[in-house]
């Protein structure tokens, strides 16, 4: 995981700012179906924006979820904002 610009995150912050969360973790948390999605897409686009509901926290804040995900998928994680948060990765030429 490389660390990134602060200027590189302002700009995928703005471009994420109006999309809607294209991942959602619901009730199932952090599964092997749900890891690869999230790897597909990072490979596809770079970013993804992902909306946990409140009851796939049980106990735990977004921002250690979302730090573990980041952790799985060898991706940066850009902003935690409530309960969504962004994640972005940098595609292998």
């Amino acid at each position: 995981m490389n660390e990134i610009s602060p200027k590189l995150k302002r700009r995928i912050k703005k471009l994420l700012s109006g999309e809607k969360p294209t991942v959602r973790i619901g009730k199932a948390k952090i599964s092997g179906n749900l890891l690869s999605e999230i790897e597909r897409q990072l490979k596809d686009k770079e970013m993804v924006k992902v909306k946990m509901l409140k009851s796939s926290l049980q106990g735990l804040n977004a921002k250690s979820v979302a730090s573990e995900i980041a952790e799985k998928t060898d991706s940066n994680l850009i902003e935690v904002r409530g309960h969504t948060f962004i994640l972005y990765k940098r595609r292998k030429n």
